[in-house]
């Protein structure tokens, strides 16, 4: 191989080294910094750090593939005046991820439609584009998930996955009540979590109210327990979301 043109190893070399944005911008870069008279050292400066971009790009990218979101949303496509109860400031001090580093959680509470699964996606995105793993799920499909994995005898590796993430979102806690033993598998993981990872819970029921999605006093007060011990609380009363933008946009096409 030596015996080859020095661009064919250069491009072998790149492949082996898994350096895709140096094999296909270094000969444009090149020829750009010969004609500005730039050295060696600052062209391969240049040429390192479009690289570094570009797989920092990549892993971001690969971190919300894994995180499931229903769909991808930022924060800054969120009309904060539609629902005045919420505290903006906190929303924007919690993006910074911060809660995360220190293992406390976060719970939105309002009606449906006030746009908590917007907040709830929009936090976790945040934090796939600080590095930190993030995982997606409604509250369901969670349980059923975890109630398929003890029917297969794979609940410990399951648990494990659910586990290991920096920050697991569970999205609709309330819309349907439990069965006992989904309620006891989600407490179980809650548990397994405390103070490990970061748990974010969207509900339409206040705390005084979630007894009857788990149907235990005694499981609830366990859990909240867990759950507030260091915990962001948002607020997300008032009129829905999704109602209000509906009326916005038929007023625009109506005048």
């Amino acid at each position: 191989m030596s015996g080859q043109p020095p661009e064919i190893l250069l491009a072998h070399h790149l492949k082996a080294l898994k350096l895709p944005t140096c094999l296909r911008e270094h000969e444009k870069l090149a020829r750009q910094c010969a004609a500005e008279g730039v050295d060696h050292i600052r062209f391969l400066a240049r040429l390192i750090e479009m690289e570094m971009i570009d797989r920092e790009r990549r892993m971001v990218e690969r971190r919300i593939k894994v995180a499931r979101f229903p769909a991808v949303k930022s924060l800054d496509s969120f009309d904060f005046t539609a629902i005045p109860r919420l505290n903006k400031m906190q929303v924007l001090e919690m993006a910074r991820c911060e809660w995360i580093e220190r293992r406390e959680n976060g719970i939105a509470l309002g009606p449906s439609g006030t746009g908590k699964t917007h907040i709830a996606i929009g936090l976790g995105l945040a934090a796939c584009q600080k590095g930190l793993s993030v995982g997606f799920t409604t509250a369901a499909a969670l349980v059923s998930e975890m109630m398929e994995a003890r029917d297969e005898r794979r609940l410990l590796r399951f648990q494990k996955q659910m586990a290991g993430y920096k920050l697991l979102i569970i999205d609709e806690l309330g819309f349907v009540p439990l069965s006992k033993t989904g309620a006891e598998l989600l407490f179980e993981l809650i548990s397994q979590r405390y103070e490990r990872g970061s748990t974010f819970i969207a509900s339409n029921l206040p705390f005084d109210e979630w007894t009857e999605t788990f149907g235990s006093e005694r499981l609830t007060g366990a859990l909240l327990d867990r759950l507030t011990h260091h915990v962001s609380i948002l607020e997300m009363n008032g009129e829905s979301y999704r109602l209000a933008h509906s009326r916005a946009r038929k007023s625009k096409t109506n005048p």
